[in-house]
């Protein structure tokens, strides 16, 4: 496999207010800049008046539909254009454990464009970033750490029971990583959907690194396109046999889409030692270099023991 990756901007990357986000042309700037005024101003303002809603008076189901609104006003001022395929797999009065891939942020805003009422499980770390963290905890989504297996997993059975309850299906992102196709799925979701008794409904995402690539760059893209495929969904009692088959067929229709999907290249990426991942065994040359580079630095570590 070669990495994708776009192209650098031509022109130099201009950099908007915050920091976070980088563009190439001016008329980008002035796009991004525009967006950032909105979305940030009275749509962010929504977001809040639905967060603070009690659940007695329906907060939760005002924070799904405000969320899907800000996500929809998003995509369109940002000019992305998101192809949706499979629709017919989801019944709306189903409850369903999603998972999807995962390329950055950017793919939130195409899952909130399927007729599922989400509560998203993120990583702890997103509670302090800026804007999001605040809505994540506000709109009852779920925030965990993959390298604390076990209180991940107590977590999940807990909050995420609830949530089911509640009305919502529950969106994981099985590699726990957007470094690229490359990682492997971990067993927590297939697992969830068998203790919830609820189908697992498969979602491959591709596109969203070629919108935003934070943490990787803050290159920001506008006018860019997304590709979401919705496969059948596995029901629950047969999620955790068919994990590895689920998991072949995501990346065997992510790989063949258009936009193609993210690829991890360490030499560009880093080798992200602090996370939690393995790489799947079906990239055998890049799980070679990841444990060679691994057991390079274990030897490292005892030496200096």
């Amino acid at each position: 496999m070669t990495a994708d990756r776009p192209g650098s901007p031509a022109g130099g990357l201009r950099t908007l207010p915050g920091g976070y986000f980088a563009v190439g042309t001016a008329r980008e700037w002035v796009t991004a800049c525009a967006a950032i005024l909105i979305l940030c101003g009275p749509a962010r303002l929504l977001l809040r008046l639905a967060g603070a809603l009690p659940d007695r008076l329906h907060g939760r189901r005002a924070c799904r539909t405000a969320e899907r609104w800000w996500a929809r006003l998003a995509v369109r001022v940002i000019g992305l254009r998101i192809h949706i395929h499979g629709l017919e797999h989801i019944d709306r009065d189903e409850r369903y454990v999603v998972v999807s891939l995962h390329e950055g942020f950017a793919d939130g805003l195409a899952l909130l464009h399927l007729p599922l009422s989400l509560t998203a499980v993120a990583r702890d770390e997103l509670a302090t970033f800026p804007i999001l963290g605040g809505q994540l905890a506000r709109g009852r989504h779920l925030f965990i750490r993959p390298e604390k297996p076990l209180e991940t997993t107590r977590t999940l059975r807990r909050e995420a029971r609830a949530a089911v309850e509640a009305g919502d299906s529950i969106l994981l992102f099985p590699q726990g990583s957007i470094l690229g196709i490359e990682v492997a799925f971990q067993r927590g979701a297939f697992n969830l959907a068998g203790r919830l008794g609820r189908p697992l409904l498969p979602v491959v995402v591709t596109g969203g690194h070629r919108v935003w690539e934070h943490p990787f760059a803050p290159t920001l893209r506008t006018r860019q396109s997304m590709t979401v495929d919705v496969l059948p969904p596995v029901p629950p009692g047969e999620a955790g046999s068919l994990r590895e088959a689920t998991e072949r067929r995501m990346k065997q229709v992510a790989l063949a889409s258009a936009p193609p999907p993210r690829h991890f290249v360490p030499a560009r990426d880093g080798f992200w030692d602090d996370y939690r991942y393995e790489i799947d065994p079906a990239f055998p040359d890049l799980a070679r270099q990841v444990a060679t580079h691994r057991a390079a630095g274990s030897r490292e570590r005892q030496g200096r023991s």
